[in-house]
């Protein structure tokens, strides 16, 4: 079916040598850059939209991006063009996260999961848009702190204050309950 949408709305243009790759790029990363923005914005549709504005600014860009660091280079314009929305829309009502249409229709069994993505959800929202980044970036992306610092343009020590302080807000916001404090391993050995 070329050039057809079907009843799915799952079109992919084959990949061709104008797009070199991005088109390839964009269809495996498109559902990781979702969950990421989601988190981020606290609304799926949001969410989708901020994937799309990213996408294209990054194509129109995509012969200049170094190959080696594609997704560092996407992660960092995810979180730039989700600062920017932030900016734009600085009304208290647009940081009340909505629950995902998808989870709107969950069966009764999955009330508890529903009842804690919704808390979670509102607590980052109450979050910094810096501090919901880096929670994002470092719990659900799994990026460490030097990758966190590369992504967001800032120091390690930034990134672990917002870590820090994110973490504080979250273990206090009351829709979450308890949130265990991170252990760390101990010293290995002593400073000079």
């Amino acid at each position: 079916m070329t050039g057809d949408t079907g009843t799915s709305g799952d079109f992919r243009a084959p990949a061709t040598s104008e797009d070199d790759g991005f088109t390839e790029f964009a269809v495996a990363a498109w559902p990781r850059l979702v969950r990421t923005a989601q988190l981020l914005t606290g609304d799926f549709h949001e969410a989708e939209d901020l994937v799309q504005t990213t996408l294209a600014k990054v194509y129109a860009r995509w012969r200049r991006v170094p190959r080696g660091e594609i997704d560092l280079y996407v992660r960092r314009a995810l979180i730039n063009n989700n600062l920017s929305r932030v900016r734009r829309k600085r009304v208290v009502h647009l940081l009340t996260p909505v629950l995902p249409e998808s989870l709107r229709h969950t069966s009764a069994g999955h009330a508890d999961a529903v009842e804690q993505r919704t808390a979670l959800l509102a607590a980052l929202a109450d979050l910094t848009a810096r501090q919901r980044a880096v929670m994002v970036l470092r719990y659900w992306e799994d990026l460490t702190e030097l990758e966190i610092a590369s992504v967001l343009n800032c120091s390690i020590g930034t990134v672990k204050t917002h870590a820090r302080r994110g973490l504080t807000a979250l273990r206090a916001h009351p829709g979450l309950g308890t949130v265990p404090a991170p252990s760390f391993p101990a010293p290995t050995g002593a400073r000079r």
